[in-house]
């Protein structure tokens, strides 16, 4: 039997919201590059939890459930922004970086999408290849090769803005 707490109740939703949102914050900002953008991500991950109630077998599913569904509507956000028209006024505002003393930051967002995912959950996360091959549901071999394949375009990228 599991013996947690009912889903759905407030305290669940309270403490899943706390526990949670400082990741998936700061995972959609590394992909989207806009705090505004990944907050309306977030929302929008916890409401499709909400409606959703998935069952979960345990507190890692639990939180890997809430990693890609974060990962997957930071993508759908960015390509819907990418076939929009903007002015040239909010596209310069819109490519200003959040931190704009981290040249590092700003790279790491730069990066395709498969590779900014893994760079950024070992990195600023912390998460070991395994962790994160588990989170993602990927092979650890795909984890490594896409962390070495991640972490030598960061190279090129800070190389190439040095000279």
């Amino acid at each position: 039997m599991n013996s947690q707490v009912p889903f759905g109740t407030d305290e669940t939703i309270r403490r899943i919201v706390t526990e949670y949102s400082p990741l998936l914050l700061r995972l959609a900002c590394t992909r989207l590059g806009s705090t505004a953008d990944a907050e309306d991500a977030v929302q929008e991950v916890f409401l499709r939890l909400l409606e959703a109630r998935p069952c979960f077998q345990d507190a890692g599913h639990e939180k890997a459930w809430l990693i890609r569904a974060t990962l997957q509507r930071a993508c759908d956000i960015r390509r819907r922004a990418e076939r929009r028209t903007v002015s040239l006024e909010a596209a310069a505002e819109a490519a200003a970086p959040i931190d704009s003393g981290s040249e590092i930051r700003t790279a790491v967002r730069a990066l395709p999408e498969s590779y900014g995912t893994v760079v950024h959950l070992h990195y600023y996360e912390g998460y070991t290849i395994r962790e994160i091959a588990k989170l993602l549901g990927l092979p650890a071999a795909t984890v490594g090769t896409r962390l070495a394949r991640g972490r030598e375009r960061l190279r090129q990228m800070l190389k190439e803005e040095d000279e």
